[in-house]
């Protein structure tokens, strides 16, 4: 530093450029360079060269981080500098020379942009009005003290000693000490503030009897010495070096930090273990390097410690009106699963906070809204909505997450969903059950089974948290396609609900109330520009769908709205009505036309009713005989339906002369039984009268009925056993225009999930026998005479060949 101008009788004018400065505050008779890399900044630089003869406001902003400081944030009280020099730099900054001349304080601000200008009055320095040997023992101490911080290792300039050796004015010592100092900008500015030199000069000794408070501390500590101070002096002189130590390193916004993680900690509702553990886990990041590869997974635990919810919960609505209306708003039909949803609220409402959230499992083909009716649900109860995609996942820890020892180790999924909602009862829908897998890594369908069982789930334990987390007050809604392929205990963990195919009827409804307005607001098509008939959407829904779901009739309406988008955009139209034959035009020839169906009776020909994971379907068997001897089953047949084809020759061949067929055809003709589509597996056992029909027609010469489909198990006996999924085979059915189902007599029990207008177009035929069936499905069929005979002289006996009723 050098001080030889003295500032005393400096004139400027009123208004002078202001430079404003961070970390830092310059005195008078300093002499430093200044890097200055603002537009403003250096447009103030420029100015002052130009204008005011190298005469410069100097003053301290408040907040260092602030790029383009407001009037509030600036020091009002700085120092008139002379710019002696200036360099720009290749970088675009500049960097100029000044010396420190007289304090000033701002009067007020003149100008804003492109630079601060304002209006300064110079500060007088005041008259000491101490005693001259007052005076010159202040000096005297505050020397002496600054040579024994020296000398005690603080680093300062090395002229500042003989520098002092010439200065006796309590003013300039004080500017020249505190520029010396590495003063925080508040400590500095308070010292050039002052305007009593021997006050200011007391201060300055102050704050040298503090370093010297610091500095002895510090060299105890390093030489390991004890002196006799007692505890509490001794914890304020350590938490003052700490401190100290902590500011020289920048890490005082570290110690902030730690305090507000702590108050985090407190202010979260944590269980006890949780509480516990998340402050033991901080007070180990605190002794720890910040540097260190742990401290960085210590802050990540203690983030999802601190984010999770822990006791919060969304309001949940219990009105049962509101409840119904949004379901009902936004989803056709599903009246039992609707009614499931009525029956959790009312029962809430009654009970109040106490009732566990429900484990619920829709189980339906593609597209019949299982995944939309959870958000509706949520809606509904106003929860939170958070999806989980279990579909392909073969790893354990994406359900009870990887322990923290592993390198970017994370929570499951739960917690991740539960960290996303914010509260501790949303609804979780847990999509794509049934396609959970497993390898090496572990059976994450078996980690479900403590998340969906409500005894467990309060207490449930994820390997990252390491601590119980509670899930009982969660609403879990799982889907899924196949029920078979989930696992006894986790399906047996939920409460399943079914969700069948759609009819005609309802897939229309649909379309106008759901799909064809959503699709238009997507494609921007609007009411006046577009206008679709009922017989258009039926005619989209027969031939360019066959679906139990809605999906593909959604993809549909959407190319006729893109189509007619087109149009409008190109204009060709301005307003299309689309009618059964403006279908055709738009979207090409049928998919799926009326030659698919069988259009008249056939020998060897049955109309079969099968379910898939997608719905209900039709299932052709064709049969024909040839020289041979057997039978002979092609189109990729499951184990369960040959052994099915085999019983049914079994008990026809058993029972050959009852049927009308000679016992020598089985010699001398080979049956064989097809089931096209060859590509597609098939397997189950509810085939087996559709498979013994086919046979006994082609060996009888007999017309199987068109209008007839079927579905039901046989035995050797000629029993007709009871099926599955019937709702879904009389879907197909419908869909297929058949107007006659026989079924087994004991699935009479399930006509009553069928809605009424299905049960309205169906004729329902319940059998017990397959001489039954034969009677209903053959056109040109009769029991041979011989038969009738037999049956009246043995009336009374109970023969195991007969299939008589």
């Amino acid at each position: 530093m050098v001080t030889n101008y003295d500032g005393e009788n400096i004139e400027f004018k009123e208004e002078l450029p202001l430079l404003p400065i961070r970390d830092l505050v310059v005195y008078p008779y300093m002499i430093l360079p200044l890097f200055v890399g603002r537009e403003s900044s250096i447009k103030a630089v420029n100015y002052a060269l130009e204008k005011t003869d190298r005469l410069i406001l100097l003053s301290s902003q408040k907040d260092i981080q602030a790029e383009s400081p407001t009037p509030d944030e600036i020091y009002k009280t700085g120092t008139v500098a002379m710019i002696m020099r200036m360099r720009k730099l290749p970088d675009g900054r500049v960097k100029i020379l000044i010396q420190g001349l007289t304090k000033a304080t701002i009067t007020n601000f003149q100008q804003t942009a492109p630079f601060y200008k304002v209006k300064a009055q110079k500060i007088d320095m005041v008259k000491p009005k101490e005693t001259t040997s007052q005076i010159e023992a202040v000096i005297r101490t505050v020397k002496e003290n600054l040579e024994k911080v020296i000398s005690l290792g603080k680093v300062l300039s090395p002229d500042i000693l003989m520098i002092l050796e010439d200065i006796n004015e309590a003013g300039r010592l004080s500017d020249l000490i505190a520029s010396n100092l590495n003063l925080r900008v508040a400590e500095a500015q308070m010292i050039l503030e002052t305007q009593n030199p021997v006050e200011r000069i007391t201060r300055i000794n102050e704050i040298l009897v503090r370093e010297l408070e610091i500095l002895h501390m510090q060299s105890q500590i390093k030489n390991n010495a004890r002196d006799e101070l007692n505890k509490n002096q001794k914890e304020v002189f350590l938490r003052e070096q700490i401190k100290a130590i902590k500011s020289e390193l920048g890490e005082e916004e570290k110690q902030d930090e730690f305090t507000e993680l702590r108050d985090k900690i407190y202010s979260k509702n944590m269980t006890e273990e949780a509480e516990k553990e998340a402050l033991k886990q901080l007070a180990r990041l605190e002794r720890m390097h910040p540097d260190s590869s742990e401290s960085s997974i210590l802050r990540t635990y203690l983030d999802w410690m601190v984010d999770l919810p822990w006791g919060e919960q969304s309001e949940e609505k219990t009105d049962l009106t509101y409840a119904k209306g949004v379901l009902d708003e936004d989803h056709y039909e599903l009246e039992k699963i609707k009614e499931r949803i009525l029956e959790y609220l009312a029962v809430r409402s009654l009970k109040g906070g106490s009732l566990k959230g429900p484990i619920l499992c829709f189980s339906g083909p593609p597209g019949v809204g299982k995944t939309s009716l959870g958000k509706s649900i949520a809606k509904a109860t106003g929860r939170e909505f958070v999806r989980i995609s279990l579909g392909g996942v073969k790893d354990e820890s994406e359900i009870r997450g990887h322990r923290r020892t592993y390198v970017g180790a994370m929570p499951g999924r739960f917690l991740q969903g539960m960290k996303q909602a914010k509260t501790s009862n949303p609804v979780i829908m847990l999509d794509e059950v049934d396609k959970l897998g497993s390898d090496y890594r572990g059976d994450p369908a078996s980690a479900l089974l403590e998340v969906l069982d409500p005894e467990q789930n309060n207490t449930f334990r994820d390997h990252y948290l390491n601590v119980a987390y509670d899930l009982s007050n969660v609403m879990f809604i799982a889907t899924a396609n196949i029920l078979d392929s989930i696992p006894g205990p986790l399906r047996d963990r939920m409460e399943v609900i079914n969700l069948s195919g759609y009819s005609m009827e309802e897939k229309l409804v649909i379309s106008k109330k759901y799909l064809l307005p959503k699709q238009m607001e997507e494609n921007g098509v609007t009411r006046e520009n577009l206008a679709v008939d009922d017989g258009a959407l039926e005619t989209v829904i027969s031939s360019f769908t066959r679906e139990a779901g809605v999906r593909n009739l959604e993809r549909q309406i959407g190319s006729l709205c893109r189509k007619v988008a087109k149009k409008i955009a190109t204009g060709e139209t301005e307003k299309t009505h689309i009618i059964t034959d403006t279908v055709y035009d738009l979207l090409g020839p049928a998919q799926f036309n009326k030659e698919d169906e069988k259009e008249f009776d056939e020998v060897g020909v049955a109309t079969g009713l099968a379910w898939t994971s997608v719905g209900g379907e039709i299932l052709y068997v064709e049969a024909t005989k040839m020289k041979g001897k057997g039978i002979t089953l092609t189109g990729q047949l499951g184990e369960v339906m040959k052994e099915s084809a085999q019983a049914a020759m079994g008990f026809i061949r058993a029972n050959s002369e009852d049927l009308g067929i000679d016992d020598e055809v089985f010699e001398n003709f080979e049956v064989h039984i097809h089931l096209p589509a060859g590509a597609i597996p098939k397997d189950g056992p509810s085939a087996g009268i559709t498979l013994a029909t086919t046979i006994v027609s082609v060996l009888t010469n007999s017309l199987v009925s068109k209008d007839i489909a079927m579905t039901g198990e046989i035995t050797l006996t000629g029993k007709v056993l009871p099926i599955g999924g019937l709702k879904e085979k009389a879907l197909a059915a419908m869909r297929a225009g058949i107007e006659t189902v026989i079924i087994p007599w004991k699935n009479q029990k399930d006509l009553v999930e069928i809605p009424e207008e299905y049960r309205k177009k169906i004729n329902f035929v319940p059998v017990k026998n397959f001489r039954e069936v034969i009677s209903i499905a053959l056109l040109d069929w009769e029991a041979p005479k011989s038969k009738n005979k037999a049956k009246k002289s043995s009336k009374g006996t109970n023969k195991t060949s007969s299939i008589a009723a």
